[in-house]
């Protein structure tokens, strides 16, 4: 079937990375797939929350969207008074993402914190952060490097994600809005240089799906992956 955009199956939405959008954070990018936008930053503190192991560090990230990210205006979290059961899923997903390209006790007794805020959404704002999530963090260490306080790199690996789906039973990759909003199974994927998973996130939003069904989703999340990690080098310089 033709989709919306005129996309191959296997394609992805154009993708745009621009490094150092903001004059203060340690890192920073704003990560453009198709008509999502992602603000993203990395912050660095010299301290580490209570339950992390002495002379280790600590990734985590925030994430949100700005109430005119949407097609209609959304309340922010700060006028409920708590963070949106939504949010608080998808920063959890971000922060275990970029944790697990970190050596931590080579990051040493310090946070770095990525803000993920969503200016535009049109489906993929997670995998979007994920993957913009990491050149951001990725600056912060090489300023913290550059500047002498770390010794080495502690990047073990990069990490990107990729969303897929199946809409009216054809498998495609990246979903835009429109295909994520009725699409029969929806799947995020988020991937180590190596290609090795992170995490998996399945969802049989109209229809249970089957092992088969979800390989070949994998398969094509790897395939955008693989293509995403090399604009994510690009941009890095290597």
């Amino acid at each position: 079937m033709p989709r919306i955009d005129g996309r191959a199956y296997d394609a992805l939405r154009p993708i745009e990375i621009i490094p150092n959008v903001n004059r203060f954070a340690e890192g920073s990018c704003l990560i453009r797939c198709g008509s999502t936008h992602v603000l993203c930053t990395a912050s660095v503190e010299e301290r580490t929350p209570p339950h992390v192991p002495e002379g280790e560090g600590w990734v985590t990230a925030e994430y949100s969207m700005l109430p005119r990210a949407n097609r209609e205006r959304s309340k922010r979290d700060i006028a409920k008074l708590k963070l949106s059961p939504r949010s608080a899923e998808i920063q959890r997903l971000v922060g275990r993402a970029l944790r697990a390209a970190v050596d931590m006790r080579k990051l040493g007794a310090r946070t770095i914190t990525v803000d993920c805020d969503v200016l535009q959404g049109d489906g993929g704002t997670r995998t979007a952060s994920v993957t913009g999530g990491f050149v951001a963090l990725s600056y912060a260490l090489h300023k913290l490097v550059s500047e002498g306080v770390l010794p080495e790199m502690p990047l073990k690996t990069c990490v990107a994600a990729v969303s897929a789906g199946i809409v009216d039973d054809q498998p495609m990759l990246d979903l835009c809005y429109e295909e994520d909003s009725s699409a029969q199974v929806d799947l995020n994927c988020v991937m180590t240089g190596e290609g090795e998973l992170v995490e998996l996130q399945g969802t049989g939003e109209g229809r249970a799906f089957t092992i088969e069904e979800q390989r070949v989703l994998v398969d094509l999340c790897a395939k955008g992956i693989r293509e995403v990690q090399a604009i994510q080098r690009q941009v890095l310089g290597g």
